[in-house]
C-alpha cells in the first residue's frame, strides 16, 4: 500500500523543514514519496523542501488551498494520499495507524483525526480537546467529518469524485471533500489519529472567532453544499 504525503505550502519556509523531518523520522516502508506543492510562494519554501530525500516539489502558481491540494492529487503516485499542512508535525504512530485502518477495512475511503496545537497555553489546549470530543460525536451522525490538516484518502475514491472543488478558496473545503467521499465508502474520524500544528490562526484571528467560523462553514457546507465564508487571511 504505497503512501504519498502531500503538503500544500505557501510561504512556509519557517515550518516546512520540521514538517518533513517529522514525516521522515516516523515513516514506514509504505511511504513512497512526499509531494510538496509550492503554491505561489515568494520565499525559500521550494528550495528548503527540495533538499530532503523522498521529496518532490511541484508548482501550483494559482494561489489557493484547494488548487494546491488538487495539484498534489495530480502529481502524487501513491494508492493512499495523506494530506498534512506545512506547519504540522506527525507523531510516531501516524503511519502505523493509517496502514492498520486501511488494511482492516476495504470500505474505508478516508481517515481523519484531530489536530493538537503545540504553541497554545495549557488551558486553551483543554478547550481544543473538548471541541474534538464534541466533533467526534458529531461524526457518527454526519459521517462527514474531516480535518483538512490531517486526512488520508484512497486515490481511487478521490479520483471517482473528480478531486477537490477548486471553487472553494479555504473554509469548508474539508467538509466538502468528506461529504462527497462518503458516497464512495466509509469516512472515519479516529481520535487517536492525531497531528500537532501551529496555532498561528488562533493567535492571529482569535480562538473564539476561528472556532465559530469553522463551525458555521461546516454546517453550511454540509447542509447547503456551499461555504458561508468566502474570504480568508493567511497567518504566517
Amino acid at each position: 500500500m504505497d503512501i504519498s504525503v502531500v503538503i500544500p505550502a505557501h510561504n512556509e519556509e519557517r515550518y516546512i523543514g520540521a514538517c518533513i523531518e517529522s514525516i521522515l523520522r516516523h515513516k514506514t516502508a509504505a511511504l513512497h514519496e512526499i509531494v510538496v506543492v509550492d503554491n505561489a510562494s515568494t520565499d525559500r519554501t521550494a528550495e528548503l523542501a527540495g533538499s530532503y530525500p523522498l521529496v518532490r516539489v511541484v508548482k501550483e502558481p494559482a494561489k489557493g488551498l484547494t488548487r494546491a491540494r488538487e495539484a498534489g492529487r495530480n502529481a502524487a503516485q501513491g494508492e493512499l494520499l495523506a494530506y498534512v499542512d506545512a506547519d504540522s508535525l506527525v507523531p510516531a504512530n501516524w503511519f502505523t495507524l493509517m496502514e492498520q485502518e486501511f488494511s482492516a477495512n476495504p470500505r474505508l475511503v478516508c481517515l481523519s483525526g484531530p489536530c493538537d496545537y503545540y504553541d497554545l497555553p495549557s488551558w486553551k489546549k483543554v478547550v481544543v480537546r473538548t471541541y474534538w470530543r464534541i466533533a467526534h460525536s458529531l461524526s457518527f451522525a454526519t459521517r462527514a467529518l474531516v480535518m483538512g490538516s490531517n486526512f488520508v484518502v484512497r486515490r481511487v475514491a478521490l479520483d471517482a469524485i473528480g478531486g477537490f472543488d477548486t471553487s472553494i478558496e479555504f473554509y469548508g473545503e474539508d467538509t466538502n471533500i468528506a461529504r462527497r467521499l462518503r458516497e464512495q465508502g466509509t469516512v472515519k474520524f479516529l481520535p487517536s489519529f492525531r497531528v500537532s500544528s501551529s496555532a498561528r490562526r488562533f493567535h492571529g484571528q482569535g480562538m473564539l472567532t476561528t472556532g465559530t467560523v469553522y463551525v458555521l462553514n461546516f454546517f453550511s457546507e454540509f447542509f447547503l453544499h456551499r461555504p458561508v465564508t468566502r474570504k480568508y487571511k493567511d497567518y504566517r
